[in-house]
């Protein structure tokens, strides 16, 4: 989508972003239940113990995953709301409006790029 060059988002930019969400929501629910109906189908009986730990190992990768992705439903639920409240594009930390390229690549942000950038620098001389 082209973006219009005000920093406040035009509602078609808010049903832009909006339907983006929705649809990353959609599809998390969609491989999860896919991901349920796959392991009902697969036979608990192996007779090889070698069979029977890849499928486990497996399974305990696509649990991993799915996890990961319940953690990211709850941050697509929360920009929603942001963008029901009329407050997804301001960050969080200085209170300055995100812009929406940034939103566009990472819709559940809640940081503009200069706080995201200052978090991580933080977080790497903490590990440091």
């Amino acid at each position: 989508m082209k973006f219009s060059s005000s920093e406040e988002l035009k509602p078609e930019e808010v049903e832009y972003f909006k339907n983006k969400l929705e649809e990353m929501q959609r599809q998390i629910y969609d491989e999860s239940g896919e991901t349920v109906e796959q392991m009902k189908k697969r036979n608990k009986e192996f007779p090889d113990p070698g069979d029977r730990a890849h499928l486990e190992s497996e399974s305990i990768t696509t649990l991993r995953i799915r996890d990961r992705e319940r953690k990211l439903l709850k941050k697509i639920q929360e920009a929603l709301q942001r963008l029901e409240e009329g407050e997804y594009n301001v960050c969080e930390e200085c209170e300055e409006l995100i812009r929406k390229e940034r939103l566009d690549a990472r819709p559940v942000t809640t940081l503009c790029f200069n706080c995201k950038e200052k978090e991580e620098q933080m977080e790497k001389t903490q590990h440091s």
